[in-house]
């Protein structure tokens, strides 16, 4: 990683982001920094970022405000994650 003084460690392809990555875009986003930015200092692919900001991008104020929050972003990806295992009918 570029950073002399970065709070993340190496983040490995493949891997899914964690609840720590999460509340570091939520931060970082919150300061202005682009998905770009954010995706250098996480140590993965811009588009990592895009996707989860879009996944975690919740309305406030009645739908006249979108923000990205940590805990909308967990719960899409909790519930994504049902979905993505081979499920056998002999077992249920």
């Amino acid at each position: 990683m570029g950073h002399l003084h970065s709070t993340t460690t190496e983040h490995r392809k493949g891997h899914h982001l964690t609840f720590e990555n999460r509340v570091l875009i939520q931060i970082r986003l919150k300061d202005g920094w682009s998905p770009n930015r954010i995706a250098q200092e996480i140590g993965c692919a811009p588009n990592t970022v895009r996707n989860e900001i879009k996944r975690g991008t919740v309305a406030l104020y009645k739908g006249n405000l979108l923000r990205y929050k940590t805990t909308a972003g967990e719960a899409a990806y909790k519930e994504n994650l049902k979905a993505c295992c081979r499920h056998y009918d002999f077992l249920f």
